[in-house]
């Protein structure tokens, strides 16, 4: 399949490449220099410095978390407080050049919605989310019959912000119902190395263990 790009990577664990999570150095070689960018989600800001320091990009970023904020703001990042459900809906069309939402989509109330209104505020959207369909949580819940606690989904069901399940193949369908490009994809391994390309999207929904999209709108 075209969309489908992947590069060399190193063996090893997400958060030991460069000091930053693999996905987030997918995201930030999906953005161009000088790019506007909002962060949804944002966290305590590790993407948006990245950004800043790589990219060269004027990052902004909405979380819903006072101790995201704080942790944002005290690293001197531009960072308001809001809730993504609700608050996407006050930003213009094409303020931006990229909207991003990475690891969030799940925990999102109103996921089709967030996808509509981030494609809304910018140029392009940028979805990063671990995949519920990877064998490892097939095999958990088939032969322990409980739901999997993993280094990608470390917190226990009754603890967890997670509240909309979703495959890679989930998402794929999603896309297609809004008539919504893919423009490139790229799927993680637990090691942060791309799964193979070309092939079907099944492969990637068994062996990938997260995946980022860049998605642009039609027209």
């Amino acid at each position: 399949m075209s969309v489908l790009e992947a590069s060399a990577a190193p063996a090893k664990p997400l958060s030991a490449i460069n000091g930053a999570r693999v996905d987030l150095l997918t995201v930030a070689d999906m953005i161009g220099p000088g790019a506007r960018v909002l962060d949804v989600g944002c966290g305590d800001g590790e993407l948006l410095r990245l950004l800043a320091e790589t990219r060269g990009a004027d990052a902004r970023g909405i979380e819903i978390s006072r101790e995201g904020v704080s942790a944002s703001m005290a690293k001197g990042l531009a960072v308001i407080q809001g809730d993504a459900d609700a608050d996407l809906a006050h930003y213009p069309d094409d303020a931006f050049d990229f909207v991003v939402l990475s690891q969030t989509l799940q925990a999102m109330r109103r996921p089709r919605w967030v996808i509509e209104q981030m494609l809304r505020i910018g140029r392009r959207g940028i979805v990063s989310f671990p995949n519920f369909g990877h064998w490892r949580i097939r095999a958990h819940l088939l032969f322990r019959g409980r739901m999997p606690v993993t280094d990608n989904l470390p917190d226990s069901w009754y603890d967890t912000p997670n509240i909309h399940f979703c495959t890679i193949r989930d998402f794929v369908d999603l896309v297609h119902e809004i008539d919504v490009e893919i423009e490139k994809a790229v799927a993680l391994d637990r090691y942060g190395r791309p799964v193979r390309v070309n092939v079907p999207w099944w492969f990637w929904n068994l062996f990938g263990e997260q995946a980022v999209f860049l998605l642009r709108r039609r027209g």
